[in-house]
């Protein structure tokens, strides 16, 4: 019997198998179950991946957090070129992008009459510039959508912590949702609270962020005036924080959350059936910061860690919200620019054609003719297959045309009707014998599988293992995977940044401390947990003298269970590696969360052919301390 034969007759056994099925073709839809999105939070998982734009004060002192006192004189971009921005955006399959209109230094980025720390008074087209207004076209003629940032935290205003503040934050929203068209996310940050400007005060400021701020009276003033707008972060928002900056959903990951203010063991997974629907975004910057800085040009992510970057996030049904940031002229570099195209090109080509189209779908049970197995091949989220009631455990099967070789499977559920899938199998049948291919919990917005390596079967079958009600999945598609192309790693442009090729370890206090100055963001020097009785120190030997004017520390940003950077640093230089003279002392900014590099500047320059570093204390609790690089730089 050939295979064309073979596909009529089960096409022609479905067709009467089916007409029972027809009969009932104004069958009631499933119930929903559980927590369900609203129509903004189901418009929001469809764009599945957009970007960050981190630009500001700090792309000119080489900050990742500015204190709130750098003058507006110092934001000067010489070439801003809003239509670069968004074409590298679309070049990696981008589908919008969201811009700090406001970091935590206060500055902000259009032309406010609140105050005076914003874009008026700065040198950018003689004060009469609006980035945020730039941007903003220009992402509209590309037929992207846009979204905005705005820190809550103001280390520049001085009534930050006080309710004049919280007035002036709310008239900031305002501003924002009122001048720039429809948004599609905004965008608030959890940090809160610590030293700053604050007016020339000069100080610690703490606060009570759900209180201070009354989250839901805000989140409800976005959304009068941006309906469709997904809000992110505190409770009551649309989308939750995913709990980590590396860009790794958990697996599984929920999308569903209890209902109390967000708990970061949660955040990464969520919590199955829990009573709110809070999906998680998974934020990642191309390059290790989230600002530009020159001495990460050859660190930009490569092509394939952007793909296993979707894979982690996308792909496990979250939102992946990749960071680009711009230069100093106010572009992206040409490294981002490379990796960027690569990867989408790769991404368009995987996807280019379900191999799952063509086949006959056929399932153990099935609710009827609106409810199909044949659903979860027609290419629209907004259909599906469903079982009867009381079937909830059923499996699909489909008959593959011949010939078709596939490494990738994507999975989709129809979310306006909730999560509903708690485990599920993958099976493939080659040359006459089933294999289990895959088997996991939640499928969700979508669930993507790569295998090892392609294989020709003659069906795909999936099972639902375990479900508290009925299925309602969307899609089941075939895809051969595309390798990215290749791209050439770049150089570091900083000149400033001293070459670490003849450096040393002359001591530390245990570990393998030459992993810290071995240029591997990858490997890491690892110590058990300092304390001031105790603490963790390093001495490195540059080579030669050098006029040093400080100190890079990147924190490992691979997962390691109970490791974590450290809190502060005590840096001292020294000449001849005897006499020892204080360089700098303090505290790293939101090292454990973010895990960027960060840049120490001394008072000072001073002759040095020596830096030893000491860490008194973890900067979250963990059993051991974890260095990936440390760096050095003069001054320029």
């Amino acid at each position: 019997m050939t295979d064309l034969t073979r596909r009529s007759l089960v096409a022609s056994g479905l067709a009467l198998s089916a007409a029972p099925a027809l009969a009932r073709a104004d069958v009631a839809p499933p119930a929903p179950w559980g927590a369900v999105p609203s129509a903004r939070q189901w418009a929001w998982h469809k764009r599945e991946r957009y970007a960050f734009v981190h630009f500001s004060i700090n792309t000119f002192t080489d900050k990742e957090w500015g204190y709130g006192d750098e003058s507006p004189a110092l934001f000067n971009p010489t070439d801003f070129d809003p239509d670069q921005i968004v074409a590298a955006a679309k070049s990696a399959g981008l589908t919008g992008l969201i811009l700090t209109a406001k970091h935590h230094d206060g500055f902000c980025l259009w032309p406010t009459l609140l105050t005076e720390h914003c874009i008026r008074n700065s040198p950018y087209k003689g004060g009469k510039g609006d980035i945020v207004g730039e941007l903003e076209r220009a992402v509209r003629r590309a037929g992207l959508s846009f979204g905005l940032y705005l820190s809550p935290w103001d280390r520049n205003h001085a009534e930050y912590g006080r309710p004049a503040y919280v007035d002036y934050y709310r008239q900031q929203v305002v501003e924002l949702c009122t001048r720039y068209g429809e948004l599609f996310e905004f965008w608030f940050d959890g940090a809160n609270g610590g030293d700053g400007y604050y007016g020339g005060a000069r100080e610690t400021r703490k606060i009570d962020a759900p209180r201070y701020y009354d989250w839901p009276s805000i989140i409800r003033l976005v959304h009068r005036h941006q309906p469709m707008a997904c809000t992110f972060d505190p409770l009551g928002a649309d989308i939750r924080w995913v709990g980590n900056e590396d860009g790794v959903a958990g697996d599984p990951c929920w999308p569903t959350m209890p209902n109390h203010p967000y708990v970061q063991a949660e955040g990464n997974s969520g919590v199955r059936g829990a009573p709110l629907w809070w999906p998680a975004e998974t934020d990642v910057s191309i390059r290790p910061g989230w600002f530009y800085h020159a001495d990460e040009d050859a660190r930009v992510k490569t092509p394939e860690r952007l793909v296993r970057l979707y894979d982690e996030s996308v792909g496990r049904g979250t939102n992946l919200n990749l960071n680009l940031p711009p230069d100093r002229r106010g572009r992206i570099a040409d490294a981002d620019l490379a990796s960027l195209a690569s990867f989408g090109a790769a991404m368009r080509a995987t996807f280019a054609s379900d191999l799952a189209r063509g086949a006959v779908a056929h399932a153990s049970a099935s609710r009827g003719a609106r409810f199909a197995p044949s659903r979860v091949l027609d290419g629209d989220r907004e259909s599906y297959w469903s079982t009867p009631d009381d079937v909830t455990t059923p499996s699909l099967t489909l008959d593959l045309p011949p010939g078709r070789s596939f490494d990738l499977i994507r999975l989709r559920e129809y979310l306006p009707l909730g999560a509903r899938v708690t485990r599920f199998a993958l099976d493939a049948e080659v040359d006459g014998a089933w294999r289990t291919l895959a088997e996991h919990d939640c499928i969700a917005a979508q669930r993507l599988i790569r295998l090892p390596q392609p294989i020709a079967a003659r069906r795909v079958r999936l099972r639902i293992l375990e479900a508290p009600v009925c299925p309602a999945v969307s899609e089941v598609a075939l895809f051969r995977q595309v390798a990215p192309t290749p791209v050439a790693v770049a150089r570091v442009s900083d000149p400033t940044v001293l070459s670490n090729t003849h450096w040393s370890i002359v001591t530390a206090s245990g570990g393998d401390a030459r992993r810290s100055i071995d240029s591997d963001p990858t490997t890491a020097w690892v110590v058990p947990a300092p304390n001031a009785v105790r603490p963790a120190s390093v001495t490195i030997d540059l080579g030669t003298p050098e006029a040093l004017a400080g100190f890079s520390l990147t924190p490992s940003r691979a997962v390691m269970t109970g490791t974590a950077p450290p809190r502060g640093y005590v840096a001292e230089t020294s000449i001849d590696g005897k006499a020892w003279a204080m360089a700098a002392i303090g505290e790293f900014p939101n090292i454990a969360y973010a895990l960027s590099t960060q840049r120490i500047v001394f008072a000072v320059a001073r002759p040095a052919r020596f830096l030893r570093l000491t860490f008194a204390a973890t900067a979250i609790p963990a059993e051991k301390l974890g260095i990936a690089e440390i760096g050095a730089f003069v001054a320029k």
